[in-house]
């Protein structure tokens, strides 16, 4: 019987839960993200290639930086009730109450309205110094942006005058990652750092240093270079001055 006691009480230890723990992301169901300490609104996007105002929309968010652990965020547009209003996030559709029974029509998804670029496109530099080891979409573990070799600590730059709206090594494929918001449409991410200079929050200028570089996947030292434009990655040659 004491054996008995004290394997239960090993169960309970084991199933206790802790407020502080962050949710996992096994938890979320499919179309939607938990979101664990540390993240970001426009990490969330970067992981999952949309744009940061889309899931500020479907979510409700008035306010892109205040989410928090444990909430759960859309990644798909609501889908519109039989009445044609759009439940809110997270919530099932209200149903229809008691009365004769006819057919309902099927909502069809709500596609995204294509956007329109908010601003001028942003003046890029180079990001880092060194030969491009591989181009746009020619990376297997990474084809949304450039690689550029280096030297270990070479610093790294920003490509374009712009926000921090991410610090951090959240990311898995990244290594630590900043990711700069430089109007409503364009965002750069650099990653495979060594060190990170720059906090979220922060406002930077084109050229200055926001972190130094680090290993990539053949440990060797390298940059992950992005742009991305409304949430889909575009090829920085279009974009960088010819060099």
């Amino acid at each position: 019987m004491a054996g008995l006691l004290l394997a239960c009480g090993g169960c309970a230890e084991l199933t206790r839960w802790d407020p502080e723990a962050p949710a996992s992301r096994s938890a979320a169901a499919p179309g939607y993200h938990v979101v664990q300490r540390g993240d970001t609104l426009y990490q969330i996007a970067f992981r999952h290639r949309l744009d940061w105002r889309d899931l500020a929309a479907w979510n409700r968010l008035s306010n892109a930086g205040r989410i928090y652990p444990g909430q759960r965020i859309r990644l798909r547009p609501p889908a519109a009730s039989p009445g044609g209003t759009t439940a809110p996030s997270g919530r099932p559709a209200p149903q229809p109450g008691p009365g004769p029974a006819r057919p309902m029509p099927q909502p069809a998804p709500r596609e995204t309205p294509a956007r329109t670029v908010t601003g001028p496109a942003p003046t890029w530099s180079w990001p880092a110094d060194g030969p491009v080891e591989w181009r746009f979409g020619q990376s297997r573990r990474n084809p949304t942006g450039i690689g550029i070799g280096g030297r270990d600590g070479r610093e790294v730059r920003a490509a374009a005058d712009g926000e921090v709206v991410y610090s951090g090594s959240g990311l898995i494929g990244y290594g630590k990652l900043i990711i700069l918001k430089h109007n409503e449409s364009y965002l750069s991410a650099y990653g495979y750092n060594q060190a990170l200079r720059v906090e979220e929050g922060e406002r930077v200028r084109t050229g200055q240093v926001i972190a130094l570089m680090g290993r990539g996947p053949a440990d060797r030292p390298l940059l992950h270079f992005e742009i991305r434009l409304d949430g889909k990655p575009v090829d920085p040659a279009r974009f960088l001055p010819a060099r």
